[in-house]
């Protein structure tokens, strides 16, 4: 199903297109800019179909009909997702031959022709400037959407012709109902599911349908728990299996995070209610009574500093083995 009405926060975003649908004052070129996974494309999908609906409920596309059919099934011929052969890149060529080669032939069956562009910030300058040709000029039926993770990589040009749609992060209580309620996960799991998605509804699910989340989680909390009692060799040997799993090394700090927050909260407030990891509750007060305050904001400085360096490329061992002195010490 793809309709307006599953799109998960978003309310600016879903007005603003459910509008144009309804008036019929549909811009010829939008640019939706978020993170990645956070429903770009599934907010784009919904728009065409609405768009080319052939009998349309107020704005939301019937689901049904012969166009909405076809595009459920990736089908529909004036839809057109625009591909491109280079990996990390989407050259003057992909332009040129997926959309200004092709968007002067009128639509096969539809009101309009859309182009769906996912990764916009791969396009080259050189096809940026292709495509501006196209955006200056655009016949009556063409919409072009431009879905991006990064909308300062695009030229001033390019924004300036084309509506630009930021997405929000989704408040964690509607992340957590989904989860519960859509993808039938547990109380618990989704308060965990929830926190480490920050907002970003598609990495919250793909997080609570990972069997792979939960082991680096385990691992990641087993290290915690004994580390102080760990020698340096030991501590690097378990970082160096974190590499094993296909698992975003950002997502594993990311745990480590949640739990000295948690340590930081329960120093606090001595609550446990509102803990992340709250059945780790006699490991977390062990740390949380051996802690100074400066020592756990040491550790959580030291974890986006982590972060950091590995985004800069800085060499794994050494970003990890740095890290983890500052946990031992604090």
């Amino acid at each position: 199903m793809s309709r307006f009405v599953d799109i998960v926060g978003q309310e600016q975003i879903k007005e603003h297109l459910q509008n144009a649908v309804r008036m019929n004052k549909v811009s010829h070129a939008y640019i939706i800019n978020g993170e990645r996974s956070s429903g770009k494309e599934f907010i784009a999908k919904t728009f065409a179909m609405a768009l080319q609906c052939e009998n349309r409920q107020d704005a939301e596309p019937c689901q049904e009909c012969h166009s909405c059919k076809q595009a459920l099934s990736a089908n529909q011929p004036d839809i057109i997702f625009i591909t491109h052969e280079k990996p990390g890149t989407i050259s003057v060529d992909d332009i040129r031959s997926q959309i200004n080669g092709d968007i002067a032939i009128k639509p096969y069956s539809s009101p309009r022709k859309i182009y769906i562009m996912n990764e916009g910030e791969k396009m080259t300058i050189q096809a940026q400037n292709a495509l501006l040709k196209t955006l200056e000029e655009p016949p009556e039926y063409a919409v072009i959407l431009i879905l991006t993770t990064n909308v300062d990589s695009l030229l001033p040009t390019i924004l300036s012709r084309c509506v630009v749609l930021n997405m929000k992060p989704a408040s964690d209580s509607q992340i957590k109902q989904f989860l519960m309620e859509h993808m039938q996960i547990p109380d618990y799991k989704a308060d965990i599911c929830t926190a480490f998605a920050r907002g970003n509804l598609g990495k919250a699910k793909m997080l609570a349908g990972s069997e792979e989340f939960d082991k680096v989680k385990e691992e990641a909390i087993t290290l915690l728990k004994y580390i102080n009692e760990m020698e340096i060799s030991e501590i690097v040997a378990a970082i160096k299996k974190i590499n094993e799993y296909k698992f975003d090394v950002n997502d594993y700090l990311d745990i480590l995070s949640v739990w000295y927050r948690d340590v930081l909260l329960f120093k606090a407030t001595h609550d446990a209610n509102h803990l992340i990891f709250r059945e780790e509750i006699q490991y977390i007060k062990k740390v949380a009574d051996r802690s100074t305050y400066e020592g756990i904001e040491l550790i959580i400085d030291a974890l986006e500093k982590s972060k950091q360096r590995l985004n800069a490329n800085v060499n794994f061992d050494l970003a990890m083995e740095l890290l983890l002195l500052t946990i031992k010490e604090n």
